[in-house]
């Protein structure tokens, strides 16, 4: 059985996508057998057969070079750009927590090191209907790990300080934080330094702009699996 690390955001469109793209690039590089999980997509669009595309779980699959079928990334696709609990509703498609574990059971057996893409940041609501699940009891359920990817920009203390300490008062365990979007300069030099002081968690990579790989040596990054 694999090991498997969880990456979450800070909030929406923070680069969680790419920068686990550029993760598991990293350990298919290096030769390892990777796989990619997401429990739910949504805002995805449809082919010519009428199929939804799970949009983040290609992305991966094609900057990473994965063999992994798309199929088996995501048991949860949906159309509309909401929350994964609402496009449930609205598509009249449910979400089952046993499903969720199922099916990242068997990329886990099949794979060595798995990668979980979260969902917008750690408040994410997945189903509030029959089930009351949110991504932090994902997360749970799963045994999971994180990182948390933040932007390297104006407002990045108060957004990684309030996730990281979400995260700690949920006893959800916290391995590092990604700064995507890295330019360098004054302010976001001190952006890392007070996140690093306010949390007490590393900040393990800068990633910026047109990255194609990530800044990380694999030792490092392996040992953040579990």
């Amino acid at each position: 059985m694999g090991k498997a690390l969880f990456v979450t955001g800070t909030g929406t469109d923070v680069g969680k996508t790419f920068v686990t793209g550029l993760i598991v690039k990293k350990l298919t590089e290096a030769g390892l057998a990777a796989g990619y999980y997401k429990a739910a997509m949504s805002g995805n669009v449809k082919d010519d057969n009428g199929q939804l595309i799970p949009g983040d779980a290609v992305w991966v699959k094609e900057a990473a070079g994965l063999a992994q079928p798309t199929e088996a990334m995501c048991p949860y696709v949906y159309e509309m750009a909401v929350s994964p609990h609402l496009a449930a509703r609205l598509e009249h498609k449910p979400i089952s927590p046993e499903v969720i574990a199922d099916a990242y059971q068997k990329v886990l057996d099949r794979y060595d090191y798995v990668t979980v893409e979260g969902i917008g940041g750690i408040l994410c609501p997945i189903a509030f209907d029959e089930h009351k699940l949110w991504l932090e009891d994902v997360v749970k359920m799963l045994g999971l790990s994180s990182v948390i990817v933040a932007d390297a920009g104006l407002g990045t203390i108060n957004s990684v300080g309030l996730t990281c300490a979400y995260m700690k008062m949920k006893h959800l365990p916290v391995k590092g934080i990604i700064f995507n979007n890295w330019t360098g300069g004054a302010m976001q030099e001190d952006n890392l330094k007070m996140c690093e002081a306010l949390t007490g968690v590393k900040v393990i990579a800068r990633v910026a702009p047109g990255d194609d790989t990530l800044a990380i040596d694999t030792e490092t990054l392996l040992k953040l699996y579990e």
